[in-house]
């Protein structure tokens, strides 16, 4: 059962690297982002669930604790993704990755 949860983290954390290489609009590549961490909790919490069957309930609570300090942070960073992205639309007019160069020289 263990194998299922992991192919399955391991298929959305493919297709959120992927999205992230191809999509040119900041608004799609910071949803892949968001795939990826659940992707990176489902797994957390599959090795998580494993541990519990084994006897160890201790480190199956860190584990659980792990993922909502990542829910957390992925809640932080999608907040200020889309201030950035509505900053840059205003000052842009557009939301095109490779359209927007304002860190370059």
């Amino acid at each position: 059962m263990l194998y299922h949860y992991l192919g399955l983290g391991a298929v959305l954390f493919a297709i959120g690297v992927i999205g992230v290489l191809i999509r040119r609009n900041v608004i799609v590549v910071l949803m892949c982002v968001e795939l990826m961490l659940n992707a990176v909790n489902l797994t957390i919490l599959a090795f998580s669930r494993q541990l519990a069957g084994s006897g160890g309930f201790e480190m199956a609570m860190n584990g659980h604790a792990l993922v909502v300090m990542v829910m957390a942070v992925a809640a932080a960073e999608a907040a200020v993704g889309l201030a950035i992205v509505i900053s840059l639309y205003r000052r842009r007019q557009t939301v095109d990755v490779e359209e927007i160069n304002l860190l370059k020289w």
